[in-house]
């Protein structure tokens, strides 16, 4: 069943790196979208039947990897990490955006490809990989538009020395700026390691709070 998801996951987002590359000639310029209309394979909705003028077309943000979050070493002492203790080294490949715009609200649907490569202290298995998006509005003082960290999980299989993962985030959404703001905006995505710890310690600490808690009733 893992494998049959893994396999059209790579479809799916294959498919929407093929759309989006296809509408923006293989290039990583923003694309104009009408209101009512997608870019790529999101179903969009079709515009209704009205005499006053369609409203102007707007651009789709572009996309980036975040910089200093386009790799991750992942090693037996995380503090200390070297080439020489290295489990896994994960890495991105190809990303694609495509946008929809409806009742004054744009969303982004994304699709990331990248690589989980064997380290000489990694052994084949399930690698959790820990993935944030964000929309940011660059310049003097950039701001956060949107942003969402998630967690995926790829598995090397036996004999193999790395292995493909895949993601598709659609959940990134906020109002339509004006045309001016809108061209600083910006789509990232990149691994988020510190993240992924903080995550995984708060389930700790509300377990060791739940038992100091018993421990005080009895």
């Amino acid at each position: 069943m893992e494998d049959k998801k893994r396999y059209h996951g790579a479809q799916s987002v294959a498919a929407l790196i093929a759309s989006v590359a296809l509408i923006l000639g293989c290039s990583s310029a923003s694309s104009v979208i009408d209101p009512y209309e997608t870019t790529g394979a999101i179903s969009g909705m079709s515009q209704p039947a009205s005499k006053t003028p369609s409203p102007p077309k707007v651009e789709c943000p572009g996309m980036d990897i975040r910089p200093g979050a386009s790799t991750l070493n992942i090693a037996v002492k995380p503090n200390q990490a070297t080439a020489g203790d290295l489990r896994y080294q994960l890495s991105f490949g190809q990303t694609a955006r495509e946008c929809r715009l409806q009742d004054g609200v744009m969303s982004i649907k994304v699709g990331v490809q990248g690589r989980i490569l064997l380290g000489p202290f990694g052994t084949p298995g399930s690698v959790d990989v820990p993935l944030r998006y964000s929309v940011v509005r660059e310049g003097l003082e950039p701001k956060l538009i949107v942003t969402k960290f998630k967690w995926i999980r790829a598995t090397i299989a036996p004999g193999k020395t790395h292995v493909q993962f895949v993601d598709i985030e659609g959940g990134l959404s906020f109002p339509l700026p004006s045309s001016a703001e809108l061209a600083a905006y910006v789509v990232y995505v990149g691994f988020d390691e510190i993240s992924d710890k903080q995550e995984k310690k708060q389930p700790e600490r509300r377990a060791k709070k739940s038992m100091a808690g018993s421990s005080k009733r009895h």
